[in-house]
C-alpha cells in the first residue's frame, strides 16, 4: 500500500510475512498464495506491500539463481503484491517450536550475518519495483548482549563497515540503494535507540542506520519525540519502522492481572519484560521469570515484548502500546518531511497468542492482518498522508 506524503514523496505501508514461517524459495512462493494475496483482497487494494523474511536458504537460493530470482518477481506482479523492504533479523528456524535466544544467531560478530545480510540486499535490488529506486532491510542490534565481549564488537564494527563499502558498490552497479537499519530490542547489545547512537555514529556510513519497531520502543520505556529526536540530533537516519505494540499491565501487583499476564507467557518466542523505577529500568529476559519474582510489582507498570494484534488490544486489566505506535507515527511520518518511507507491520505471534485468540485457521489470520492494516492505513491517514491507487 502506498501513500503520498504533503511533501508529494512516497510512504510504502508493508506487513512482514515472518508471521508465516518458510525456510525454502518454495515456501515463500506458497505464502504470496496461501496468505498475502488473500490480505490484498480482503483490503479492496489494487496493490499491497510485503515485507519478505527470507530465510538463509532461500535468500541463498534467489541470490545465486537469476532464473529462480525472476520468477518470484513475475508471481508477486501477478498476485498484486510489491517488495521495498526485507527482514534481516532471523536468520533460520523462525517457524521452530521453540525460537527463544536462537534468533540472535548468528550475530554481527559472525561472518555468516554479513554474507547472510548482503545476499538480501543483492536479492532485494533485483525485486523492488521499477519505479522504486530504494530498499530498506532491517537487521539484529549487533548481538545479544551476554558473551559480547571486545574482540566480537571490534569484529561487529569491521564487519558493518564492510557492509556500507558493499552497499556503496551494489547501488553504483545497480542504481538501486539499499540501506540496513539495526533494530533495537530489549535485551541486545542496542536495546534502544540511545543505544544505537554510539555504534552507527562510529560506523558514519549514511546506508547503514536503525529500524525503529514500536514494540520493542514502548518496551523500553522510551518517549517516541524524544528518542526520534535525539537520533535526528546525532544525524542517525531512521531507515524503516516496524508498526508494531507490546503488551501493558498497569498494576502488576494485582493478582488478576499477573493471571493475564501468566497466559502470554509462552515456549516458542522470548518476552523481554521490563519496568521502571526509580529512574532506571529493570528486566528479565523472559514474561515467566517477571512472574516469578525476577521483577518488582509495586514500581509502576510492565511492558512485555509480545507483539499483540494491533487492532485488537487485550482485554482488562491487559492493555497494548498503541498509543506510542501512534505518537511515534506522529513524528515518523507527519512533520513537513517523513523520516521514514518504510513502514511495516509486524506481529509476528498470531499462533503465539494465548489459545482463544489465535485466529483458528488461514482464513482466522488473512483477516487479522487484514484488520491491522486496515488500522494503520488510519493511522496514516489521519496523520495527513493520502492513500494511493
Amino acid at each position: 500500500m502506498r501513500f503520498r506524503h504533503a511533501d508529494g514523496s512516497t510512504v510504502h505501508l508493508a506487513y512482514c510475512t515472518n508471521v508465516h514461517p518458510a525456510e525454502t524459495l518454495e515456501g515463500v512462493l506458497a505464502q504470496l498464495r496461501e496468505h498475502a494475496e488473500p490480505v490484498r483482497r480482503r483490503l479492496g487494494a489494487g496493490r499491497l506491500g510485503i515485507g519478505l523474511w527470507l530465510a538463509r536458504d532461500a535468500a541463498r537460493t534467489l541470490d545465486g539463481d537469476p532464473r529462480a530470482l525472476e520468477g518470484l518477481r513475475t508471481e508477486l506482479a501477478r498476485r498484486g503484491l510489491e517488495v521495498v523492504t526485507l527482514n534481516g533479523f532471523p536468520y533460520e528456524g523462525f517457524g521452530a517450536e521453540v525460537v527463544k535466544y536462537r534468533v540472535y544467531r548468528p550475530d554481527w560478530a559472525d561472518a555468516e550475518r554479513l554474507e547472510y545480510t548482503l545476499a538480501l540486499a543483492r536479492v532485494l535490488s533485483r525485486l523492488l519495483p521499477d519505479d522504486v529506486a530504494e530498499g530498506t532491510v532491517s537487521t539484529l542490534p549487533l548481538a545479544w548482549r551476554t558473551g559480547y565481549d571486545a574482540g566480537r564488537a571490534a569484529r561487529a564494527h569491521a564487519a558493518l563497515g564492510v557492509l556500507g563499502e558493499r552497499l556503496d558498490a551494489l547501488a553504483e552497479e545497480s542504481g538501486r540503494s539499499i540501506r540496513v537499519g539495526l533494530e533495537p530490542e530489549p535485551g541486545c547489545v542496542v536495546e534502544t535507540t540511545a543505544d544505537a547512537i554510539g555504534p552507527l555514529t562510529a560506523v558514519g556510513h549514511d546506508r547503514i542506520g536503525i529500524c525503529v519497531d514500536t514494540c520493542h520502543l514502548a518496551a523500553s520505556f522510551e518517549e517516541p519525540r524524544a528518542a526520534l529526536a535525539a537520533l535526528g540530533a546525532a544525524g542517525v537516519p531512521v531507515v524503516k519502522s516496524q508498526l508494531s505494540a507490546a503488551l501493558h499491565a498497569a498494576d502488576p501487583a494485582h493478582p488478576e492481572v499477573r493471571a493475564a499476564l501468566a497466559a502470554f507467557d509462552e515456549p516458542r518466542f522470548l518476552h523481554q519484560t521490563r519496568t521502571g523505577t526509580a529512574g532506571a529500568l529493570l528486566g528479565t529476559d523472559d514474561l515467566g521469570p517477571a512472574l516469578s519474582g525476577g521483577l518488582p510489582r509495586d514500581r509502576g507498570p510492565w511492558r512485555s515484548h509480545f507483539h499483540v494484534p494491533l487492532h485488537a488490544a487485550p482485554q482488562a486489566p491487559l492493555a497494548s502500546t498503541l498509543p506510542v505506535l501512534d505518537e511515534a507515527l506522529a513524528v515518523l511520518v507527519g512533520g513537513e518531511r517523513p523520516l521514514t518511507r518504510h513502514l511495516e507491520v509486524e506481529t509476528y505471534t498470531w499462533q503465539a497468542l494465548p489459545p482463544a485468540l489465535r485466529p483458528r485457521d488461514a482464513d482466522g489470520l488473512a483477516d487479522g492482518i487484514a484488520a491491522e492494516l486496515s488500522l494503520a492505513r488510519d493511522l496514516l491517514t489521519h496523520h495527513g498522508l493520502k492513500e494511493l491507487p
